[in-house]
């Protein structure tokens, strides 16, 4: 089986070597594309009551308890410790369309590498992993737990949905499935929640962004667009080579009706991640297909500098 086609068990279990690195869930630097404006910065980890006391030199004034306080004839504050774990609730796409790439993987390759990548980042910050998984005939659902096994069981289902994935295999594309998983997640993440929706958005509709908005008043929502590199309107379109597990066809880019066409298909796309952002109104980043998903994330969320050019 070709490296790149397919995702394995062993990959996504070995992801767990990036656990310790910054997540979605933790504190954002000033360069991440989750930190600054207001709409586009997580909520983090909610505060739990612990107690009354005492109010001490340096306590925040604004958590003096003042009922309390006059009946006790003294200053008393209250006593908030930060929430140990928050849900994360990944949405994965495997649909038929996400079984196509053009450089290192599949774009259904890399959408499993992103959930496990940030599950295993979750579960070290003490965060209850679940996940939608879904693909053109349905999803399966996850609940979230705080365990190792519930991220074993979400790595063998991003396995199975990706291995199902191929041509001539009967697949009918099913683009209302977003929605529909989107439908799902309504039902189960009630509030402060952190989700993350990991596709191509390939048949985002009205339905869509009304679902994103009402699942956004009670949690945090972010979206990560899988994009194949030629999303990027090269200037040069190299010979490239197309497979669908099984085949492989050579096709020059770069010349003829093949290159025109890819590029006013490259323009489009581009322009529809630009609407993607601008509709959803939602913090969004960019994983593309080429390979090395622990760098792109670290990258987008601002953990890492860029080579100099």
């Amino acid at each position: 089986m070709s490296a790149g086609i397919y995702s394995s068990l062993a990959d996504l279990v070995a992801l767990q070597v990036h656990a310790r690195n910054p997540g979605l869930s933790g504190r954002q630097p000033p360069t991440s594309l989750l930190a600054g404006r207001s709409a586009s910065r997580l909520r983090g980890r909610g505060l739990i009551f612990e107690e009354v006391r005492l109010y001490r030199p340096g306590d925040d004034v604004r958590r003096i308890d003042w009922r309390t306080s006059a009946r006790r004839g003294e200053a008393h504050t209250r006593v908030f410790a930060e929430e140990r774990e928050r849900p994360i609730h990944l949405v994965v796409d495997q649909r038929l369309g996400m079984f196509f790439g053009s450089v290192a993987q599949m774009k259904s390759v890399t959408a499993a590498e992103i959930a496990a990548l940030i599950a295993w980042q979750g579960l070290a910050s003490g965060d209850r992993i679940g996940a939608t998984v879904f693909n053109d005939a349905g999803s399966e659902t996850i609940a979230p737990h705080r365990q190792r096994a519930t991220v074993l069981r979400l790595l063998g289902s991003l396995v199975r949905h990706n291995h199902a994935l191929g041509v001539n295999r009967g697949i009918v594309p099913a683009p209302q499935q977003l929605d529909q998983a989107l439908a799902d997640i309504l039902r189960h993440a009630t509030h402060d929640a952190l989700i993350v929706l990991i596709s191509d958005f390939q048949g985002i509709s009205d339905q869509t962004r009304e679902f994103v908005r009402r699942l956004a008043r009670h949690n945090d929502v972010v979206a990560i667009l899988v994009p194949d590199p030629t999303m990027q309107l090269p200037t040069h379109l190299p010979n490239s080579v197309l497979s669908d597990g099984c085949d492989h066809a050579s096709i020059n880019l770069s010349t003829g009706d093949s290159g025109d066409v890819l590029r006013k298909l490259v323009a489009a796309r581009s322009a529809f991640v630009d609407r993607l952002r601008r509709e959803l109104d939602i913090p969004c980043l960019a994983i593309d297909t080429g390979g090395d998903v622990p760098r792109q994330l670290a990258r987008a969320l601002g953990h890492t500098r860029r080579a100099p050019p």
